[in-house]
């Protein structure tokens, strides 16, 4: 048996393996109110990623039911800490997310590969493995660089926040209605330390304690700075300490630190701008500068 009747008989298999998963798809009775669990048992909001959007509808036809099937505790629990620290929990839950794996990871690829021995695309076999491995990390691509969105909005906003904290505390608020008041203030201006701030109000209101809402909104963000100015606080109200006191020394502590980030983010960049000029700028430098030097040396001593 050559080698082309083995691509055939791929071929025959992963089209019949497509032909199954789509037909099973279709008449499988999947219950999306039982596999979409919700916190607030509402839809899932529109996606800042034109893909996951576009992405939906054909994970919820073709691959919730195996996401649903991938049981293991320590992946879900990394998927869902994914979701949690990119605060993507009212987009994707952990079904779905796993479903996008399955989705551009595995099927999208058996598809190109079914298409390259159809069409005699002759796609290279590391291309489809590339694409493979790329549909895999995309869901964890995408969950990163919202977190790092997140990180750089909520480090702008603290100083100013922490300030406004201690503000109103001195002035006869108590620290939550302090936080309402600024929650109130912020509205509509996108700030993700005031939708986090929001959310633990909403978490007082139903029952959580102040500590715990507190923790949980560290482990959403998941960024040093919270979790320091978490502690703080939790440390302050349990030993009864001044509360506006310590917002202030924590507005300093933080106005210090974000000036230390910009000096190292300084002191990368002029490391880094080295690269471009060692490459482009020294080269055309010298060209320019002995060029004219090297063309009269070689036809001057050519006479």
């Amino acid at each position: 048996m050559g080698s082309a009747d083995l691509l055939l008989i791929a071929g025959f298999v992963l089209g019949g393996l497509s032909v199954y998963l789509f037909v099973s798809a279709l008449f499988s009775s999947n219950n999306d109110s039982r596999q979409l669990s919700w916190a607030n048992n509402s839809e899932p909001v529109k996606s800042k990623s034109p893909v996951i959007n576009f992405s939906r509808p054909l994970v919820h036809q073709f691959t919730l039911q195996h996401a649903l099937k991938i049981k293991s505790p320590s992946y879900r629990k990394r998927v869902r800490r994914y979701i949690l620290t990119s605060g993507l929990s009212k987009e994707l839950n952990e079904d779905e997310f796993i479903g996008l794996q399955i989705l551009w990871g595995v099927m999208f690829p058996a598809f190109m590969l079914v298409m390259n021995f159809a069409l005699a695309l002759d796609l290279p076999p590391l291309i489809l493995a590339g694409l493979g491995l790329g549909g895999f990390v995309f869901p964890q691509m995408h969950a990163g660089a919202e977190k790092k969105r997140r990180e750089t909005s909520v480090r702008a906003d603290l100083p100013f926040f922490i300030d406004l904290l201690a503000l109103s505390v001195e002035a006869g608020l108590d620290f939550f209605s302090a936080i309402q008041k600024i929650v109130d203030k912020a509205e509509g201006n996108d700030s993700v330390l005031a939708d986090e701030l929001g959310t633990v109000l909403k978490d007082i209101k139903i029952g959580a304690s102040k500590t715990q809402a507190l923790k949980d909104m560290a482990e959403r963000l998941d960024i040093p700075e919270i979790t320091s100015f978490v502690a703080v606080l939790i440390d302050a109200e349990a030993s009864g300490a001044s509360i506006s006191k310590v917002l202030k020394d924590q507005s300093v502590q933080m106005r210090l630190e974000r000036f230390v980030r910009a000096e190292k983010a300084g002191a990368k960049a002029s490391q880094q701008i080295l690269v471009p000029l060692m490459l482009f700028i020294l080269p055309a430098v010298f060209i320019m500068v002995f060029g004219p030097v090297a063309v009269s040396f070689i036809y001057g001593g050519g006479k």
